[in-house]
């Protein structure tokens, strides 16, 4: 999420026609075109974060800037050449990583959360501990995931906090 995306689209020589044809999970569908004989680009309900990387006569690549969840689903490459139509399809899955933050509870407990990430994120602890994450997913398809150090005791110990992510790891420390 935030950074922009290239989708390639196979180079063929005497392009007749090029189309992206993106589904998105939710939402309305959208088509960029481009006709060789025309030298004209056409586009149909794509919002303005997609476009072509660069000349469609030169490169099909299509842009996405700043990916963000919405962009997720099905994008398929379509070149009609005199010697046939070539697909390439892909689907783009987006990655948010959580924002990690570390505190203590009224108790003294360690208590660790990794906020807002997509997938849901997997905390870890050392030393270990039984923890049982709790998630709460969002309506913006992100999940919350809090993690809390039960009878610690009475020893202040140096705990860390381990988020596991696709798109990154974090670890924070904290004597409670």
């Amino acid at each position: 999420a935030g950074d922009s995306s290239v989708l390639t689209c196979c180079l063929k020589p005497n392009i007749t026609m090029v189309t992206w044809k993106i589904s998105p999970r939710i939402g309305d569908s959208c088509t960029l075109g481009y006709r060789a004989d025309q030298n004209k680009t056409d586009r149909t309900n794509c919002s303005d974060s997609i476009n072509w990387k660069f000349r469609p006569d030169l490169d099909p690549a299509l842009e996405i800037g700043q990916v963000g969840i919405a962009h997720e689903g099905t994008y398929t490459c379509e070149v009609i050449t005199p010697e046939g139509n070539f697909h390439t399809p892909y689907y783009l899955t987006v990655l948010v990583p959580p924002r990690l933050t570390l505190s203590c509870d009224d108790h003294g407990n360690p208590v660790c959360e990794a906020a807002s990430g997509k997938p849901a994120a997997q905390i870890s602890w050392v030393p270990e501990s039984n923890s049982t994450p709790e998630e709460e997913g969002r309506d913006d398809g992100t999940v919350t995931v809090l993690s809390k150090v039960t009878a610690c005791g009475s020893n202040l110990i140096n705990t860390t906090c381990i988020v596991w992510h696709p798109a990154g790891n974090q670890s924070e420390s904290i004597v409670c």
